[in-house]
């Protein structure tokens, strides 16, 4: 990827995660099954709104809001908000404050999609490969262990201060690698991430998954070598 010609002098490869590296969505559905087999419910859509809050909280710290800069701690709490909404509050005294506590911890033991650690491990002999991740710098390391995710740097949520798609995160990146960020790339499943990074001198690969952004903004989405936005784009 670094040998092409729009990608050419590109130094680091920084990834989203949540989405573009991991299964989040399925992953965080399947733990949730398993930690609960005695209770029936959906799962996949308890799932959803969980990471629907994920979103939420992220976006208003990086927005210059309140809220802390670890999202175990934004996830818990979101977790018991939900907790006290009608749709879940005949869960809320089957889940005890410990279990709640666990369930959170579900997020540091997400699922690569069946392309990503080869991909990396292949990636990471032509260049400098890291997270660049609204998760906290323990969650990061945590899943790196569980799905094999070879990087080279964790850049977390709480290392740099704030949340995508806050400019500090995508500045502070490459200052902390010591590049500009014309080196620097960031490879992500969601538009509203590549376009800030890209706002901000980075190069930006888009990676296509079948749970993260519309089919249609999926669809929409050309490299700049057919005329688009995006440095490169993937297929997978």
């Amino acid at each position: 990827m670094t040998e092409g010609p729009i990608l050419g002098g590109v130094e680091a490869f920084l990834f989203d995660v949540f989405g573009t590296v991991v299964d989040w969505r399925g992953s965080l559905a399947e733990g949730l099954r398993n930690a609960n087999p005695h209770l029936e419910e959906d799962w996949g859509v308890f799932a959803q709104e969980w990471i629907k809050g994920h979103y939420i909280k992220c976006r208003g710290v990086a927005s210059g809001g309140p809220g802390a800069t670890s999202v175990d701690v934004l996830h818990r709490e979101y977790l018991d908000e939900m907790l006290q909404h009608d749709r879940w509050e005949h869960l809320a005294d089957q889940l005890s404050d410990t279990k709640r506590q666990e369930l959170t911890l579900l997020y540091h033991k997400l699922n690569g999609w069946p392309d990503t650690t080869e991909g990396l491990y292949a990636l990471k002999k032509k260049a400098i490969i890291g997270s660049l991740s609204n998760g906290n710098a323990r969650l990061l390391v945590d899943m790196a262990k569980h799905a094999d995710l070879p990087w080279d740097v964790v850049l977390s949520g709480d290392i740099i201060g704030s949340y995508k798609p806050n400019p500090k995160m995508y500045l502070t990146a490459a200052q902390l690698l010591g590049l500009d960020p014309q080196k620097c790339c960031l490879v992500a499943a969601h538009l509203y991430d590549l376009r800030a990074a890209a706002s901000h001198g980075f190069r930006t690969v888009y990676v296509r998954r079948p749970t993260e952004d519309t089919l249609e903004e999926r669809d929409s989405i050309r490299s700049k070598q057919d005329g688009g936005e995006m440095a490169h784009t993937s297929t997978t």
